[in-house]
């Protein structure tokens, strides 16, 4: 498949990962809202869009710390909310944050993935610098793809084929 076939638009503010069967927010949480959000703000955000039904779903989540990681693209060379790059594909409106918390957590720490540097690390939920952190929404939107994606646990060493 073709890069630019991989993110199909829904039309209804939703981007579907035919690679991995996944469909992400097209706008992450502060792109949705004009603010950074806690540990807490994201599994608070992620519980507001199930409210509403968004794009007419009620099982929206935090992504997995491969989840985001499958979805770094080196070669894109999207912008963040400072302007600074961000390698996110293209379908994905300039202006998102750079960090996502992810679902994984330990004790008093959570994943966090960072789409400069394609590194996963864990941070303090109760963390002071959260005015950089931020999540997008994702559901599963199909069987799951058996495709191992980025196996790297620090994201930078091995690339799919």
């Amino acid at each position: 498949m073709a890069d630019e076939d991989r993110f199909k638009d829904n039309g209804n503010e939703t981007l579907t990962d035919t690679k991995y069967n996944l469909t992400w927010t097209k706008e992450d949480s502060y792109q949705m809202r004009n603010k950074w959000c806690s540990w807490k703000g994201a599994n608070n955000y992620i519980s507001w869009l199930n409210e509403q039904k968004f794009a007419g779903f009620d099982d929206w989540r935090l992504p997995k710390n491969q989840e985001c990681r499958n979805l770094y693209d080196h070669e894109c060379k999207n912008t963040d909310f400072d302007g600074d790059i961000v390698h996110i594909d293209y379908k994905f409106p300039e202006g998102c944050g750079s960090t996502y918390w992810c679902q994984e957590e330990q004790g008093t720490n959570a994943m966090a993935y960072n789409f400069y540097s394609d590194r996963a690390y864990l941070i303090r939920k109760k963390a002071k610098d959260e005015d950089s952190m931020c999540c997008r929404a994702i559901r599963t939107s199909g069987p799951k793809v058996k495709k191992s994606g980025r196996l790297s646990n620090t994201g930078r060493s091995r690339r799919e084929a």
